[in-house]
């Protein structure tokens, strides 16, 4: 460039304008990251610290006195102990088996559930008072403790509870069924009654994002109630499905008080398995069954953000 063209764009109207809206963008990208920084100390602090150190703890020795802060692998390889034997599962396996069923359970149970309340509220109830009235009935169980929640379906599932009594007394039954409590039953209905919430927020989300007007135009081209809700509320639901999939899932796989109060403390899940070895003071171990845990549950997150890029959904 020749130092004649220096002074032409000295006198360029648009270069003050273009400097001007970089400072602006530099401004306003720094008070982002200031607005930022205290919810990634937050984060830091309660979620990164935690899990570095449990992480750093799932190498440390330990014996029946004290935990040896010295590097080793034995406690990962005490998990996977046996694991290689496909013909008879090591009891990591069976652990996660157990739980993943739960999981498969859970979200089969809780999906259409929440699914049909969602679209309901979403579509069905135009006041949008009426709409934070039922969403108040949702969280009305959230009001007391899950072990409290837990607790009042033993009266109702028990041997002699309300369910078999009113079952002999209506003469369906000769005795009182032995699987409604302490089973996989109560286990499955203990985890519907506590996560379906999780389900519907993020479903009715995305539906209250819907454009109606797709939906007329739909309705307008001749589709049926069954066409609309495949091809149009399904599709554009897709994130919230994803978002409450994950809630249940990621819940679901680190329980362990609904799984030892609903299961009579006799079925085995990953979050029962740590908790029985933290109440043991085993830490070490303790921590590498919950890095293993962590570790399958993005596993799991990974597949379904695979499906859906939620990144590009929102």
């Amino acid at each position: 460039m020749t130092d004649a063209a220096l002074p032409a764009l000295a006198d360029d109207p648009a270069a003050p304008a273009a400097a001007s809206l970089a400072a602006k963008t530099r401004r306003r990208r720094a008070l982002a990251y200031v607005q930022a920084a205290p919810m990634a100390l937050v984060f830091a602090a309660f979620f990164l610290v935690p899990l570095l150190l449990t992480l750093v703890v799932s190498f440390w020795e330990y014996n029946e006195y004290e935990i040896i802060p010295s590097f080793t692998a034995q406690n990962y390889l005490d998990v996977f102990d046996g694991c290689l034997n496909v013909a008879d599962p090591c009891t990591t396996v069976r652990t996660y088996l157990s739980t993943l069923k739960f999981c498969a359970l859970t979200w089969a149970i809780t999906l259409p559930v929440g699914f049909t309340v969602a679209y309901f509220v979403a579509f069905h109830v135009r006041s949008a008072t009426v709409q934070m009235a039922l969403f108040l009935v949702c969280t009305i169980p959230f009001w007391t403790s899950n072990v409290i929640r837990m607790i009042s379906w033993i009266p109702l599932l028990g041997r002699n509870g309300l369910v078999n009594g009113s079952l002999i007394g209506l003469g369906l039954i000769d005795r009182p069924i032995e699987g409604l409590l302490y089973s996989d039953f109560s286990v499955v209905l203990a985890f519907v009654h506590l996560d379906t919430v999780f389900m519907i927020v993020p479903i009715f989300n995305s539906m209250a994002r819907i454009d109606r007007s797709l939906i007329e135009a739909a309705h307008d081209a001749g589709a049926s109630g069954w066409q609309i809700l495949w091809h149009v509320v399904v599709p554009l639901t897709k994130p919230g499905i994803a978002i409450g999939s994950i809630f249940v899932i990621t819940l679901v796989m680190g329980d362990f008080v609904t799984v030892g109060v609903m299961g009579g403390q006799q079925i085995a899940s990953v979050g029962k398995v740590i908790q029985v070895q933290m109440s043991a003071l085993q830490l070490p171990a303790a921590a590498a069954n919950a890095v293993v845990l962590l570790g399958a549950v993005m596993l799991m997150i990974v597949a379904m953000t695979r499906l859906i890029d939620l990144r590009k959904e929102l």
